[in-house]
């Protein structure tokens, strides 16, 4: 079992959920702090004392206030750990239910387990705590597993990726199809463009092209 734990987590509630989950497992040695500069400090901290930590229990999203940071997402927090602590175990505790966004947090920061905030988040914390102390395997909350596991006939290829790209920029839809036109890249139809930006919009669940550009850069796709 775990012997020293942090948490980095802005909402005291959910704390405190956690800081109970870990008393319930006889966890005594654990911090936690409210911005992932802290957090990121206080792991690289114990490390230098050669008392490292062997569990970070983070959240995904942290919300900004007066303070400037330069750590401003769990998702960054995470793979900075990983860089730093390779060894470090790593749970995501978040209401984050973006496939894409998951995928990645397992494939390029190699999390162990994902844990989705809600009616049963606190027992499966507990499970994923259990799953990750005790072996290799990785743990994902049921209701995300299921999701991940369904085959989406939608995937992103490098022409979405050009289109999110010049939106962010603040190119125009009209604008693009005219590049696309001039470059010989097809299909540069305005009908065929309109179609991509609806399926964007749905596959991220963004409600307009501006919180798209929003989503999708803060997943590091763009």
């Amino acid at each position: 079992m775990f012997k020293k734990v942090i948490i980095a987590e802005d909402f005291e509630e959910f704390n405190l959920a956690v800081e109970q989950t870990l008393k319930d497992f006889n966890i005594a040695d654990f911090q936690h702090a409210k911005y992932c500069d802290d957090a990121f400090l206080k792991i690289r901290k114990a490390i230098q004392d050669n008392e490292p930590y062997d569990l970070l229990i983070s959240d995904l999203s942290f919300k900004k206030d007066h303070r400037e940071v330069k750590i401003s997402s769990g998702d960054e927090l995470i793979q900075k750990v990983r860089e730093l602590q390779p060894n470090i175990k790593i749970i995501a505790y978040s209401i984050e239910d973006k496939n894409l966004r998951i995928k990645s947090l397992f494939e390029n920061s190699e999390i162990d387990a994902f844990v989705l905030k809600g009616r049963n988040s606190l027992i499966d914390l507990k499970k994923a705590i259990n799953t990750i102390s005790t072996s290799d395997q990785k743990f994902i909350s049921p209701e995300i597993a299921s999701a991940l596991q369904e085959k989406s006939n939608f995937e992103i290829d490098d022409l979405d990726i050009k289109i999110l790209k010049y939106l962010s920029a603040g190119t125009s839809q009209d604008e693009i199809i005219e590049i696309f036109k001039n470059s010989d890249i097809k299909p540069n139809s305005k009908s065929a463009v309109e179609k991509r930006l609806s399926k964007l919009k749905d596959f991220f669940k963004a409600n307009n092209t501006v919180h798209l550009v929003s989503i999708t850069k803060d997943m590091g796709i763009i």
